[in-house]
Parts: C-alpha cells; structure tokens; sequence
C-alpha cells in the first residue's frame, strides 16, 4: 500500500523537521506539507506543498479525498504562553481543528492512521512533580493543557468507540534552532541561544531553578517516526504517551552554555509564564514508551547545548 501522509502545521517548530524525516521515510513527493502560511522553502522545494487551513472542514476533507491520504499528523495549536492571552480562540482553535481530523477519519476509509501531539501541559499543579506516571492525577492550570487532555480524552474514545488508528505523544519542551520558538513556556531554551551568539547575555522569564523537561527535535521527531511505524498491536495507550527526554534548569543551561561563551551572562525575570512552569512536571516516567514501541533520547544537555550554539551561529552568518 503506498502511503500519502498529510503534514498539518509543516511550518512550525515541529512541522518543519518532521516533514523532512518524514520524506525520507516515505519519498519526497508522497508528504503533502500544509500550513495557513507558506512553508519553509526547503520544504516547499522538495515536495509537494499547499496552503491549508485546518478550521476549513470541507476543503481538509476535499484535500484528503483528493490526494488520497492515509496519515494525517496533525500539528497545528495555539501553544501555552499565546493561549493564555486569547483562552477562548485558543480552546477553539486546539479543539475544533482536532475534532475536524478525527471526524474526517470517521468517513475517509483511506485514512488510516492519524498522530496527534498532547503535551507535558496536560499535567497541573496536583500531579507529582518527580517521574510523573503515564496514569496520575491531570488537573491543568492552562487553556493549553486543558485544551490538551480534552484533545487526549477524544483520542481514545475515536480509538475505541470507531476503531481508528490515533497516536499521540505529550512532548516536553522542544529545543531547535531551525525553526524559531511559538509561544510556549518552554520557549526560553530556545531563545536563550539565540541571544547568547547574538549579545551574549539573556533576560530568563523563568527563574533559574525552574526544572523542565525538554527534548532535543531530533529525538521527538525520530520518537514521533517511530511510534507511527510501530505496529497496531504494539500500543497499548490510545490517548497520549508520556515522553520525558531530559530535564534541566535555565541555570544549569546557562553554566553548560558559558563553557562555550565565557561571558555569556544571564538575569532572571519571571513573568506570566513562571506559573505555568511551576504547574508542570519535573521529569518524566517514560519506560511504558520505551517498553510498547522503543522510545530512545539520545542527546544530553551537553550534546544539545553545542549543536544548538554551533546551528544559530550558521543562521546568522547567512
């Protein structure tokens, strides 16, 4: 059976790289990169690419039926520090684009298998802080979160109730340098290297023992591929998996940082977004991904520290 996979929100911090990985795993021209913007010209150069709107029911359905797709991820949300700022659209944005996807599932026979993201968000200030359970106590604190675990919620009952294919992961903090950061609470380990090569010094909007756990891209977008590729019987949690990676604090990034820049200088103001990441989990207990389809985090704050710094030189130097 041939695969033509529908990437919705291939513009974004994620979209952006796992359309690529995607590509090598299914060929260039059978991942469809979709966004309510242009795509990167990378992208656009390398397959096909259309301007898509996941709030537009009828034209999503037309596209699928008329591309003849059999995955859809889909990636598109408005993330936890802009949600915050305009809760209703964003509660209707996250939800409405979600339940577009799983009822077009319903009707479409070829789609077969759909990815969703949830988030660490779904967590809240009642849920351990240390080596949070994949089943524990969820009482988010954020429109995001909420969002989220009502997202989770509808995943397993069009899992269970129409026997469709939905997986899903709740991604930590994502770090990359390729596509800049979208207005989440885990922002600040993007942005601080960015103003490290640029000025050397960083204002933190959480402070600095705030332990988060984060992800280098390359190892949720190898986690995402994998999780896709395992088979059915395989996947045992039909709402979200929890996914951990590593976790560290904006001090600990900043002294991993200075072994780079010396005089690398960071200060601490707290804003809006410290309590979101006071709500959030620590870290993160991961083995029943690691156990059901082989989840592996590859890159240390070490090793992602001087990819990062190595990566936003070059974007600068362009």
């Amino acid at each position: 059976m041939t695969e033509n996979i529908l990437v919705i929100g291939a513009a974004g911090q994620i979209g952006s790289e796992l359309t690529v990985a995607l590509r090598k795993v299914y060929g260039n021209n059978q991942v469809f990169a979709t966004d309510i913007k242009e795509v990167p010209q990378d992208i656009k150069d390398s397959g096909p690419s259309a301007i898509l709107d996941v709030m537009d029911d009828k034209r999503l359905i037309h596209f699928v039926i008329r591309h003849k797709i059999t995955q859809i991820y889909h990636l598109a949300a408005v993330l936890s520090g802009n949600a915050e700022k305009l809760p209703l659209q964003a509660w209707h944005i996250n939800m409405q684009s979600l339940l577009n996807i799983l009822d077009l599932a319903k009707v479409v026979e070829d789609v077969h298998r759909i990815f969703w993201p949830s988030s660490i968000a779904v967590f809240g200030p009642t849920t351990p802080k240390q080596n949070t359970p994949q089943l524990t106590v969820a009482e988010p604190s954020t429109v995001y979160g909420i969002s989220k675990l009502a997202g989770e919620r509808w995943c397993e009952y069009f899992n269970k109730r129409y026997d469709l294919d939905i997986r899903s992961i709740r991604y930590p903090g994502l770090i990359s340098y390729k596509t800049e950061a979208g207005g989440g609470t885990t922002d600040y380990a993007v942005e601080i290297f960015y103003e490290a090569v640029k000025s050397g010094k960083y204002d933190s909007f959480l402070s600095e023992n705030t332990a988060l756990p984060m992800m280098f891209m390359q190892d949720a977008v190898n986690a995402t591929v994998k999780l896709m590729l395992a088979p059915k019987e395989k996947i045992s949690v039909k709402s979200s998996y929890n996914v951990g990676g590593i976790s560290f604090t904006p001090k600990e990034l900043a002294q991993e940082i200075k072994t780079h820049i010396p005089d690398f200088k960071i200060t601490y103001k707290p804003d809006f977004r410290q309590p979101i990441a006071d709500s959030w989990p620590q870290s993160i207990d991961d083995s029943l991904a690691k156990k059901d389809w082989g989840l592996e985090t590859k890159f240390d704050i070490k090793a992602l520290t001087e990819i990062m710094l190595n990566g936003v030189k070059e974007k600068y130097q362009k």
